[in-house]
């Protein structure tokens, strides 16, 4: 009995190591319909706990993460912070972050052992390195127009038209990674557009009269959003097409690799615009003092950098879908800190916004769990039961499903 027990902890961890995107067939003969032993039903319930703890410390970092340095962002404007090119370079500028992050994953694993990193293991060096520079230049461009709508933009109304993200996202994947489109997406499409464009008609309103390049602000920031969304398809096709594996040393090394490219781009703009010669001006007028005005930039590009490690665990330990869809979660979480904060005025035409961005969201939301409930129907029943080391092994599949 005990070896037939070793035999089939054998099999489930063998199962389990399978490719990402693939999952082996359940062998029924080799189970012959026994249940688990008790001590794989201890393993699995460990594993079961230790996947939705590992989820919702993802979730947790990208939600405080991304909301604290979007109001952080938004107080540099407020109390004398003028530089657009040093508010860009901050959004990028924490990455040594994730490189302490991962560090301490290494040392602490042996899955980097079986997946080393791309740029020193890979015979496609020179495409990956210039893969990795267009998508550091394109960040670098998505973080300026981001800082734009900051500046222009009430804090609410612009973290509104951000949730457009999503939308674009959609149509970006289905059209570059060939995702369909099921009603449910496309009712999510049309009601974060129809949200947007509510708050793009307020260009004759009282608050937009206080910002004088309301037109802007709102048209920079949904071009932010959807170049967010293609850096999202592209670097999905850049798993497909070219490094054609993922995992998460892979995934954190590309955005080490972005941040660093986009960082040098924002430090090349702010010495080419002259804004670095007012710098110093800057720091000595800002309303909360100097010491104040450093902290809040270290603030800023540290949120940006927890947000980043919760967006690469989630498309880790879940998928690039449901991360992105925590990302837009926290979207409308900004708004009700900015009427606390910075008194900003939620009127029924953004609260209307608000709530037709949250039932879009809803309906995306939808539809990742009808696509995860016919992904188990699919399932065989051994697939339920995995080893210990299975996390080790790669066989993050499993766990991915288990809910």
């Amino acid at each position: 009995m005990a070896h037939h027990d070793h035999i089939q902890e054998v099999q489930l961890q063998i199962q389990g190591g399978a490719n990402d995107h693939q999952e082996q067939p359940c062998n029924n003969q080799n189970n012959n319909n026994k249940e688990p032993s008790p001590k794989h039903t201890f393993k699995f319930k460990i594993n079961h706990w230790k996947w939705w703890l590992t989820v919702l410390l993802n979730i947790i970092f990208i939600l405080s993460g991304q909301t604290s340095a979007t109001l952080l962002g938004r107080l540099y404007f407020d109390k004398g912070g003028k530089s657009l090119w040093m508010s860009t370079l901050v959004q990028s500028a924490g990455f040594p972050v994730l490189i302490i992050y991962l560090f301490i994953y290494n040392i602490t694993t042996t899955y980097n052992k079986k997946h080393p990193l791309i740029i020193s293991s890979s015979t496609a060096f020179p495409s990956i390195i210039f893969i990795y520079i267009i998508l550091g230049m394109i960040f670098a461009g998505d973080n300026l127009m981001y800082s734009y709508g900051l500046l222009y933009l009430p804090v609410s109304t612009y973290s509104l038209i951000c949730a457009s993200q999503l939308a674009f996202n959609a149509l970006f994947s289905y059209f570059i990674n060939s995702q369909k489109l099921t009603p449910f997406i496309f009712n999510s499409v049309i009601l974060l557009t129809f949200s947007a464009a509510l708050l793009g008609v307020r260009s004759d309103s009282g608050e937009a009269s206080e910002y004088n390049k309301y037109p802007l602000g709102f048209v920079l920031t949904v071009g932010a959003s959807a170049t967010y969304s293609l850096i999202l398809s592209l670097i999905q096709l850049t798993f497909q097409k070219v490094l054609k594996k993922e995992s998460f040393t892979i995934v954190v090394e590309l955005q080490i690799c972005t941040s660093v490219v986009a960082s040098l781009v924002s430090v090349i703009g702010l010495l080419a615009s002259g804004e670095w010669r007012g710098l110093k001006e800057e720091m000595e007028v800002f309303e909360e003092g100097k010491v104040a005005y450093v902290m809040v930039l270290v603030w800023i590009g540290i949120g940006w950098q927890v947000a980043a490690v919760g967006i690469v665990g989630l498309v880790f330990v879940v998928s690039s879908l449901f991360s992105n869809m925590i990302s837009t979660l926290s979207l409308p979480l900004v708004p009700i800190f900015a009427v606390i904060f910075f008194h900003d005025r939620m009127d029924g035409v953004k609260i209307m916004a608000m709530l037709i961005a949250v039932w879009g969201f809803l309906s995306y939301i939808y539809q990742h769990y009808l696509d995860d409930l016919e992904t188990k129907n699919n399932k065989q029943p051994c697939s339920s039961f995995s080893s210990s080391n299975d996390k080790d092994n790669g066989s993050d599949v499993i766990h991915e499903r288990v809910v």
